[in-house]
Order: C-alpha cells, then sequence, then structure tokens
C-alpha cells in the first residue's frame, strides 16, 4: 500500500472552477450542483438561469462576469466550488480566490485557439502553487483522439498532463470513458450517473497502452514504481491511488479527466477525483504561510447586496469563527462579524459558525477589503496575500446625465470598487474628468451598466481628453502694461518680458535681469505668478511647457502699482508674446510594451503603424515559450482603443503596458481636430 500522499484529506475544501472563456465553466458547476442535490436540475447556461447567471450583466452577454461561490455536499464532506470568469477582462477576479483554495479545476477542450488563453491561466495557477486537474470537456464534441488533444495542450503546461481516462466510443460516437486507475469502463447517462462497465474488447489494448503511460509519469516520482515497471510486476492499485494524490498535491502532475458538462458526463468520476486526491485547508495554509493556532480568515470577494448590505466572502485558514466575533486587520483595526451564511449563488443561508476549511459570507465587516486577512490576534498578523491589479487598458471618461446625480454616483463607483479591485478611478485636474479605468471594453461596460440598471443612475461617457501640451518655436521681447484709473487709488504695473523656448521636457523657467529697482522686489514674485498663471492655458488652448521666460524692464507707480497689477500685466505681455512665438502643440508619445501570442505577432506589426506606432523591435517574451513581445512608440490618442484591436487580433489574450515616454509636435489636420475639439479655432 502507498503512504506518498499520507491517505485521504477529509473537511471541507474550496475548489476553483477556471479555463478559457466559453470553455464551459458555468456548465460544468451547474452539473456538479444537480449531481450533487444542490440544484433540482441543471439548467443551460443559454437559459439564463444557471446559478452564475445571477447577475443581469452575466445573462446580456452570456458570460461570467465575477466570481460565483456555491456549497453543496457530495458523499458526507463539504466543497465550495468558486466558477470564476474565463475573459481575460474579468481575470482579475480570479486572484484573490485562488490563493485561499485547496484546488483548482481548469476547465479546457480540444481547441487550438484557446491555447494561449489556457496558458495564462495554467502560468498564474504555477505563480500561486495551486495544484490543478484539467477536464477536458466537449468530448462528444471533439474530432481529435485525446492523446492528439493532450500533444497540443501540453505547450501551455509546465507540469505534465497526466492522462486519467479515455473515451469509450460506438460507431464513432463517444458513449463512456475508461478510467485507466480502476481499469473499469463507465458508460454515459444524460443527467444521471454513469453505468460501470467491464472494458469492451476492442479498447483493451489502447486501455493498456494508455495505462502504462500514465504508470510511466507516475514513476517518475516513485523509485518502487518504476522497479515494477522494469520488472513488468503489476503495481497495486491502492499504491497507484497514492501515487496520483501524491503527484497532483506536490504539483508534480495535472491529472486529466474527460467528459461533456453539458450533459452531465464525467462530473461523478470528477467529484470523487476532488473527494479522494485534493489537499485540504491545511496545506493550503502552509502554502499561504498563515499561522496556527488562532483564527485566520482570508477575505476572497466583496459583495453588496441589495437587502444584507456588504457580504466579505471568506475562506476560514485555521480556527473557528462565530457570530459577532470580533477580528483583526493587518493594520490593528478591529473588525466586527455580523451574520455568517453559506453560499449557493445569490442565495445566502445563516449559519451560527464556521469552521477551518468553510468558505462562507461573513456580513457587515464595513472596514474590511477583498484580499485582506483578520484574525483573533490583537493586533492582527502580516496579509497572507498580495493584490496587484494589471496595468488598465481602457477608460473612459463619466458623468451622470443629472448633476443631483453625482454624489450618488460617486458612492456607487466606491461599492463597485470595492467588489471588483482592478478598477481605477481618478480626477484628471487639466480637463476636470472623473476617469474610470480597467481591463477592456466589456470590462467597462459592465461597470456602466451596473451603474445604470442596479444604481439607477444615467451615465453620460466619451473617451478621456488627451494632455496635449503646447510650447514655442521662437523668441520674442513684448511689454504688457496695465493701467487703469476709477477714483481713489488706480492700478499700474508695467513689465518687459522676454520669451524663449527650452528643450524638450525642460517645463518652465523664470528668471528676472531687473537694475535699478524699476520693478521692486516686492512685485518681481506678482510677474511670476502672473506668468504661470497665463501658461494654464496657452493660445492654443492648452498647457504651455518647456518655456523661459525673463522679466528684463518695467515701471512701477508709487501709488497705484500692486501685487494684482503686476500680475495682469504680465499676463497681458504673455497673451501678446506668445502669439509672436509661433506656438505649436505638442502630444504625448507613450512607450507601448504589448505582450502577444507568436502566432499573431505579425498582425500586431502591422497594426502598429495603422496608429502612427514607431516598431522599437520584437523578440521572445522570456519563459513563455509560444509568445512574443513587441516593444514600440505611440501617441496617447492613438492608444485609447487599442486593446480592442489587439484582443481581436489575438483570440482575446494579448495585453499591453504603457508608459509616458516624451511629448511630440502634432501639426497639420491632427493638431486642427485636437484645437477643436478643446474648443479652440485652428
Amino acid at each position: 500500500m502507498g503512504t506518498r500522499a499520507g491517505g485521504r484529506r477529509t473537511g471541507p475544501k474550496c475548489i476553483a472552477i477556471v479555463g478559457p472563456f466559453a470553455s464551459g465553466k458555468t456548465t460544468l458547476l451547474e452539473a456538479i450542483l444537480a449531481r450533487t442535490g444542490a440544484i433540482p436540475r441543471q439548467s443551460p447556461v443559454s437559459s439564463g438561469n444557471t446559478v452564475s447567471d445571477h447577475s443581469p450583466e452575466a445573462r446580456a452577454h452570456a458570460m461570467s462576469v465575477e466570481a460565483t461561490f456555491a456549497t453543496t455536499d457530495f458523499m458526507g464532506e463539504q466543497i465550495t466550488f468558486v466558477d470564476c470568469p474565463g475573459s481575460i477582462e474579468f481575470a482579475f477576479e480570479a486572484e484573490p480566490v485562488l490563493a485561499a483554495c485547496d484546488l483548482a479545476v481548469v476547465v479546457a477542450e480540444a481547441d487550438e485557439k484557446k491555447i494561449p488563453a489556457l496558458q495564462l491561466i495554467m502560468r498564474k495557477l504555477d505563480d500561486l502553487a495551486i495544484p490543478r486537474i484539467l477536464f477536458l470537456n466537449k468530448v462528444d464534441k471533439a474530432v481529435a483522439g485525446v492523446r492528439e488533444t493532450l500533444k497540443m495542450l501540453q505547450p501551455a503546461s509546465s507540469v505534465p498532463l497526466l492522462l486519467r481516462q479515455i473515451p469509450v466510443r460506438k460507431d464513432g460516437i463517444v458513449i463512456g470513458s475508461i478510467d485507466l486507475a480502476l481499469e473499469r469502463a463507465y458508460i454515459y447517462r444524460e443527467y444521471a450517473e454513469s453505468q460501470v462497465a467491464e472494458i469492451p474488447n476492442d479498447d483493451k489494448a489502447r486501455e493498456l497502452e494508455a495505462r502504462f503511460s500514465m504508470l510511466e509519469t507516475l514513476a517518475d516520482h516513485d523509485d518502487h514504481l518504476m522497479e515494477q515497471l522494469l520488472e513488468e510486476i503489476e503495481p497495486p492499485k491502492d499504491a497507484i491511488f497514492d501515487d496520483l494524490s501524491a503527484d497532483l498535491r506536490a504539483g508534480a502532475v495535472t491529472p486529466v479527466l474527460i467528459g461533456t458538462a453539458e450533459k452531465g458526463n464525467g462530473v461523478l468520476r470528477l467529484l470523487k477525483a476532488i473527494r479522494h486526491d485534493a489537499p485540504d485547508v491545511e496545506a493550503t495554509r502552509k502554502r499561504l504561510g498563515a499561522p496556527d493556532g488562532q483564527t485566520v480568515v482570508q477575505v476572497m470577494k466583496t459583495i453588496h447586496t441589495a437587502h444584507g448590505g456588504k457580504l466579505s466572502v471568506s475562506r476560514v485558514l485555521s480556527g473557528q469563527l462565530a457570530d459577532a466575533a470580533e477580528l483583526f486587520l493587518s493594520n490593528g483595526d478591529t473588525a466586527k462579524v455580523s451574520g455568517i451564511y453559506r453560499m449557493l449563488g445569490k442565495d445566502q443561508s445563516k449559519l451560527t459558525s464556521a469552521k477551518a476549511g468553510d468558505t462562507v459570507a461573513l456580513g457587515k465587516l464595513d472596514n474590511v477589503k477583498t484580499g485582506q486577512t483578520l484574525s483573533s490576534a490583537k493586533g492582527g498578523i502580516r496579509p497572507l496575500v498580495t493584490l496587484e491589479p494589471p496595468q488598465p487598458v481602457f477608460a473612459f471618461a463619466l458623468r451622470p446625465k443629472e448633476r443631483k446625480d453625482e454624489v450618488k454616483m460617486s458612492a456607487a463607483i466606491q461599492r463597485l470598487a470595492e467588489e471588483d479591485p482592478s478598477l481605477s478611478l481618478r480626477h484628471n485636474q487639466d480637463s476636470a474628468e472623473t476617469v474610470l479605468s480597467g481591463h477592456g471594453e466589456m470590462h467597462l461596460r459592465v461597470v456602466r451598466e451596473r451603474l445604470e440598471g442596479k444604481n439607477q443612475i444615467p451615465i453620460e461617457g466619451h473617451t478621456p481628453a488627451v494632455p496635449y501640451r503646447e510650447t514655442i518655436r521662437k523668441s520674442a521681447q513684448q511689454r504688457g502694461r496695465h493701467k487703469k484709473q476709477s477714483g481713489g487709488h488706480g492700478q499700474f504695473g508695467d513689465v518687459v518680458i522676454e520669451i524663449k523656448p527650452l528643450p524638450r521636457g525642460s517645463g518652465f523657467q523664470f528668471s528676472d535681469t531687473i537694475t535699478g529697482g524699476v520693478v521692486p522686489k516686492t512685485y518681481i514674485q506678482s510677474v511670476e505668478t502672473g506668468i504661470r498663471d497665463y501658461l494654464k492655458t496657452g493660445p492654443l488652448g492648452f498647457p504651455v511647457v518647456d518655456v523661459a521666460v525673463n522679466l528684463s524692464d518695467g515701471s512701477y507707480h508709487a501709488v497705484d502699482s500692486s501685487d494684482m497689477a503686476f500680475q495682469m500685466a504680465a499676463k497681458l505681455a504673455m497673451k501678446e508674446g506668445m502669439a509672436a512665438c509661433s506656438p505649436v502643440l505638442l502630444e504625448p508619445i507613450m512607450k507601448v510594451e504589448i505582450v502577444t501570442p507568436s502566432d499573431a505577432t505579425s498582425k500586431i506589426i502591422a497594426l502598429i503603424p495603422q496608429r502612427r506606432g514607431q516598431i522599437l523591435g520584437y523578440d521572445a517574451r522570456p519563459d513563455w515559450p509560444g509568445w512574443d513581445v513587441v516593444e514600440a512608440t505611440m501617441p496617447q490618442a492613438e492608444i485609447g482603443d487599442l486593446i480592442i484591436e489587439l484582443r481581436s487580433a489575438t483570440a482575446g489574450v494579448a495585453s499591453y503596458k504603457a508608459t509616458f515616454d516624451h511629448m511630440a509636435e502634432l501639426t497639420g489636420r491632427l493638431a486642427d481636430e485636437a484645437m477643436n475639439a478643446n474648443g479652440k479655432a485652428a
């Protein structure tokens, strides 16, 4: 009997369901919940009535847009499944979820176009050291054999994909599977438990070959098994199961099970593999470095419900948790639990307590955020998870259609950002815009739909303004005199300034060469203030940069001169002088780093010049087989919807990072359009 795995791990488990977009994750969850009796029957995704489709946005777009939690019982054990969105635009939803899970079920299919998306998911599991099972879905529709499919999928996985089942076919149609560890056949029955059968004679040779291949892979980590294979000794089944469990938990292999979730086929075998082979919360606690001997809770998601208020869906990593318990955050703040709930999609059932391993929703932890770690230790413990959202790649400026909704919109966005920490909100002072940034057009579309639907706030949105600047090409000298008499003290200020262009990136420089006190020192600062105020909006309508101004001469009046008079004189001099300096518009140029599957690199290189970009070069992405990195410079004005075109060219997986590089002159039609859009005549 094998002892490497140390037996089956009991207790509550938390399993993430991940996979590329439209691979069948939600369908698999429905099949699992129906098979375990958590729901009365399995609903097709097209019905819009699945556990994961409880939001109107998910139903409208026929896709998961947030992580959905569902707890069920199987053979006397509690398992929480988390259906994670497959689109890269919502991928960050899985980050805090995966960290606290024991195992991931990766749903994949025999589709070569989805391999890059599968690779992204597998790399994330590698980074977090999450053990995984691959569920090869839609086998009834696959044309290629499963072993050919695994050869196609293997480049997406850093560890061997270990085929544990092979299909049974009749007249070319998959009617069941053979478990290579049990050496037993299972004939599928739609939405019902498969029927156990003898291995068909026609499949015995194929089964023996596939089984030996499985054992060879397991033997790479078990010297005793290797000796048995070399001596042609049949290893005992319990030893094989032990190796399967041990290698899965160690992340040495990814077992592959097959089925068709839409018909409920293969689901029971998957559940039994999870029950027998998955690690438990103790392994997860150790992986995260959580201390033992106290209650430790990791927050996986924040939800704002219509009637129940804020819920923090959390994993209890150790200890016991009772309602009304006081917990401590890492910064020492306290949080009091007000309600403990078991989750089944949008439905909750109240509990009196939770124990280690349970995944529950905790009520009204108002100061607690997704990804935070809570504990019973006074003062808290160090955070177990660090959330680093990727750089936003899409943005829009938004405002409520009615000004009375501004405060309401601000509060609603704050709640949405709590639910989705990958959202970024900033106020652009130059354009007076509120800019919301995220990870794609669909990501922000869903946010807008939630503002307008769930929060009843009509929204206006548009592309954010580009931070154009202006500068000058020539030098000029200009006098500015402000003189006004209106009874009593008048106003008098008189200045002569020299305006000169500076090298790009120099900003603004002010100096004075006043002699003889023609402009008292008291007012020199006022002149600079007036100049700086003018530079906020130059003759082309944009902030002025890379300009030097020297105050060289002027005059004053002992009674009528004042701080304000010299400010006005300086502004007049700048207004008249700048027009003679050949003002020119500047646009920001960004350095862009695009990551793309290698087979789409040529498409990416072709589209860059179409957006006035300049290619700097491209190379293989380090440690990412089959991926490239393309570097280019591109005007910020061309980047707004770049991600839509990148994703269209790469089956939805390309992304980019952009950083400011330099400012460049913009002339001609594009400059005219920029000035007209800003309300200035060209």
